[in-house]
């Protein structure tokens, strides 16, 4: 495994991280997740990335009892915090009362004293910006949070937020949390090189398109029966793809270029993130403990520019 910084700060993270969006407290069983959590601590992965929200609490629980017994400094611990936890009026968004409070819930589930690092799940156009960023840094002031960040932000929200950071030297986010892929690159342009001149990592979500990438999903045909897309539980935001037949027929185009760098096409995907210096980590979300090992073979894979390019021509 290899590890980066996250942004400008001092904290290192795995290449490679494990998140638990749509698996952990849903999809898999506890057991399931135990082995692969396991597995990936036996393959150096130390970045787990988790929210309040997820199965709706039940995520944050079931790793709180998988991470109890382990030793705090051995691993970087992330939620975040923002979409609607109960059916209340602060029960949501970024103000100070709802950061506060989701993070004290946060911490009590995940049976930890600290977030390594605690997100804004969202912009909340409802609360001032000064709010939230004060609220932040009193989190790390008063060490229940070690780091912040947000998660697809616009552009325009992350320059006001280190403007205020700068001129009232408030604590300024070190993550941004962004969907990042060979489909998915609007960060691109402008969200890309102004956190990585400010100092924010990028931790990215969904870098093989929540398995797309991966090459299972053929158009016209049956999706495999144990996949994200023939799962109720998971494939509601991959159906964006999966009905694009377009799209899978250009997909497995990439798979030839996979077998002449000598790996599969979801080590390619990876890897293909990975290239780029503003890139932390890539958040996977395995539901096995075999995808965790052929996903952490990614890291270390140089890709020349011809393949790169022979890539870009295929999806674009």
């Amino acid at each position: 495994m290899n590890y980066r910084r996250l942004g400008d700060a001092g904290v290192k993270l795995s290449e490679i991280g494990l998140g638990g969006w749509l698996t952990v407290g849903n999809a898999i069983d506890s057991e399931t997740a135990a082995a692969v959590m396991n597995k990936s601590f036996d393959l150096g992965i130390n970045f787990f990335d988790t929210a309040d929200v997820y199965a709706q609490g039940k995520s944050e629980e079931v790793w709180g009892q998988l991470l109890k017994d382990r030793r705090r400094a051995d691993y970087v611990l992330a939620s975040k915090v923002f979409f609607p936890t109960g059916s209340g009026p602060n029960d949501k968004g970024l103000s100070r009362k709802h950061i506060m409070e989701s993070c004290e819930f946060s911490l009590r589930r995940l049976k930890t004293d600290y977030l390594d690092l605690y997100q804004c799940h969202r912009f909340d156009p409802e609360t001032p910006l000064e709010e939230t960023i004060t609220a932040m840094h009193d989190l790390i002031r008063h060490g229940k949070v070690l780091y912040w960040g947000f998660s697809e932000w616009p552009v325009e929200q992350i320059e006001k937020c280190l403007q205020i950071c700068g001129t009232q030297r408030l604590e300024k986010p070190k993550s941004s949390q962004p969907q990042y892929n060979m489909l998915q690159r609007y960060i691109e342009p402008q969200i890309m090189p102004l956190c990585h001149k400010a100092g924010i990592g990028q931790v990215v979500f969904s870098p093989l398109a929540q398995g797309v990438l991966t090459g299972k999903y053929w158009p016209g045909q049956p999706f495999p029966a144990d996949s994200r897309a023939a799962d109720s539980r998971q494939n509601l935001f991959i159906k964006k793809w999966t009905d694009d037949k377009e799209l899978l027929t250009r997909v497995q185009k990439v798979e030839a270029v996979a077998r002449e760098a000598k790996c599969t096409m979801a080590q390619l995907a990876l890897a293909w993130v990975l290239r780029r210096p503003e890139i932390t980590s890539c958040i996977i979300g395995a539901s096995k403990p075999k995808q965790v090992e052929e996903n952490v073979q990614a890291v270390g894979m140089k890709l020349d520019e011809r393949t790169v390019r022979r890539i870009e021509e295929i999806l674009a």
